[in-house]
């Protein structure tokens, strides 16, 4: 897990999480404009599901196994390894975050693609999965935010102690 708490990593999981936000915008038209990622109420996903043309589904089941699979690879490892490399004695707990909302999204993710695929429909779940997904986010990402701090704050102290 050290390898993710290196700079140039962390440097590069923030630019693809960047890079990988941008591009869901981008691409949202071709699925209609909203993604079932964003849905949770079992009515609502059923409704933008099926309100969706055929092309839209496959465009959503494709965009959600490629984009939407690293997208919480990028940002779950970038919010670990935050915790990891600034929070000391903490690290560990303070990546536990960023991993969850790993698996929970792509759990998530599994749900979608069965469901864009016909293969069944199983977007009833994401009633509880997407609220979670989104408090392990923010959980994470408050977490990385605080751990960034830190890092400015010893990279300005240890400056100062220097000069």
């Amino acid at each position: 897990m050290s390898f993710i708490t290196r700079t140039p990593v962390l440097w590069t999981l923030f630019g693809l999480t960047i890079g990988l936000t941008l591009a869901f915008g981008a691409f949202a038209p071709m699925v209609g404009g909203q993604y079932l990622d964003m849905v949770s109420a079992p009515a609502d996903s059923r409704a933008l599901y099926e309100a969706m043309t055929p092309a839209q589904r496959s465009a959503h089941f494709w965009l959600t196994l490629v984009l939407d699979t690293a997208y919480p690879m990028s940002f779950g490892l970038l919010f670990a390894g935050m915790g990891l490399r600034f929070f000391g004695k903490w690290g560990k707990l303070a990546a536990i975050p960023g991993l969850a909302v790993l698996i929970v999204d792509l759990t998530e993710n599994t749900l979608q693609w069965l469901t864009l695929s016909g293969a069944a429909y199983l977007l009833e779940p994401k009633a509880w999965i997407t609220p979670l997904k989104m408090d392990l986010f923010y959980l994470g990402a408050i977490l990385a935010l605080a751990g960034a701090g830190i890092g400015v704050y010893r990279m300005v102290t240890k400056a100062k102690s220097k000069a």
